[in-house]
């Protein structure tokens, strides 16, 4: 059953997205509740170049050990996560500081990587090939040298990008993987149903009373926005909400200072973040070097939140109601707790009850698509990261 509906997802993204003719156009009609797709000008849809996407995504040849490739961080069968661990396993069962977002509509994201340091699907495919801690390349010469060579390789790059040889470059290996993943979209949730289809019975008593905490008292709608005819869950902006960054607070301004005189390249804060977890705390203040961005990270979509845990940047927090709980103390795990005082101004302590806490947890459970909802629920053991 699970492996049917995530074929039925990606076949219907294969054939949406085959319909991308022109520049920057909209694509067939996207799932209840996302908003039509649009792909660059640059590099439209095909599905010959979705299908080379998805081969290069699944090659485990493209890391040092030959064991590690981009799937394994973003598997199909556990919503594109990595699930249940906290952050990435590389080679060598090296991790980093990170938690693996899902992929799941990552197509609509302005920025990729939690501190937003890519700024397309095109350019974030570069950089996990030549990370020390993820698949450990010292250069992408050895990718390339596959692509060239290898006869699959070489019919399909032809058929595509009409380049064979040392024609063949990165920017078309990184171009065929965008493709790829433009297509793993999913939407129709009972929520959709619900708000955008106007199935009343679609939700839950339950989750209609969490939709209502959600949209009013609990504020979460401020971040996860939910507009007229669409809902993305994001502003696609960054927050300092109080995770991470409240361990090293008295050390924030010290590293932070000391990280903006070494002025490193985007690079090296590609690999710093990852290697070093007092570093990654710092958040998008290392993509932006403002001070106001200290211990700020994206917001993430909520859609398929609930088979998609652990949550957080860091992993640290195993349940949706982990989640509630740290927001409901007004950014801290444990009420009474010191504030971090990079805080965002719109985290406070919201006064929820505990079935209040219960009501949005089932709400957050009804952003499920249907093709994700026989996956275990974090509150059943959690599978993947969110």
């Amino acid at each position: 059953m699970r492996g049917n509906s995530i074929r039925w997802l990606l076949a219907a993204g294969v054939l949406a997205c085959a319909a991308a003719v022109g520049a920057d156009q909209a694509l067939a009609p996207a799932p209840l509740g996302l908003p039509a797709l649009r792909v660059p000008a640059d590099n439209p849809q095909t599905p010959e170049k979705i299908a080379l996407g998805k081969k290069l995504f699944e090659d485990k040849r493209f890391s040092s050990t030959g064991e590690v490739a981009c799937a394994n961080c973003h598997m199909a069968e556990k919503a594109f996560t990595d699930g249940p661990l906290k952050v990435s396993e590389g080679i060598n069962k090296l991790t980093g500081t990170r938690n693996a977002p899902t992929v799941i509509n990552s197509a609509y994201m302005r920025s990729m990587f939690w501190d937003g340091r890519s700024p397309t699907l095109e350019d974030q495919a570069l950089h996990p090939f030549v990370n020390p801690v993820e698949m450990g390349l010292k250069d992408h010469e050895p990718i390339l040298r596959i692509v060239r060579s290898d006869p699959e390789y070489t019919r399909a790059f032809g058929r595509v990008f009409d380049k064979s040889g040392n024609k063949i470059t990165m920017t078309e290996v990184t171009k065929a993987i965008a493709a790829f993943e433009r297509t793993i979209i999913s939407g129709n949730s009972p929520f959709d149903r619900y708000y955008f289809g106007h199935d009343a019975k679609a939700l839950t008593p339950a989750q209609i009373r969490g939709l209502d905490l959600f949209v009013n008292k609990a504020r979460c709608v401020s971040c996860h926005v939910i507009e007229q005819t669409q809902a993305l869950f994001t502003d696609n902006r960054f927050h300092n909400v109080g995770v991470g960054i409240n361990d090293i607070q008295d050390d924030a301004p010290a590293l932070a200072t000391e990280f903006l005189r070494a002025k490193a390249t985007l690079s090296e804060v590609d690999v710093k973040v990852l290697s070093d977890k007092r570093t990654s705390e710092l958040g998008r203040l290392a993509v932006t070097r403002s001070l106001e961005d200290i211990g700020s990270f994206k917001t993430p979509t909520l859609r398929n939140v609930a088979v998609t845990a652990p949550y957080m940047h860091d992993g640290s927090k195993a349940t949706l109601r982990d989640v509630i709980v740290h927001y409901n103390n007004g950014g801290v795990t444990n009420e009474g707790d010191r504030v971090n005082d990079f805080l965002s101004s719109g985290i406070r302590p919201l006064n929820l009850t505990e079935d209040e806490i219960d009501d949005l947890v089932a709400f957050m459970e009804a952003l499920t698509s249907p093709e994700f909802a026989d996956l275990p629920k974090a509150t059943e053991g959690g599978a993947g990261n969110g």
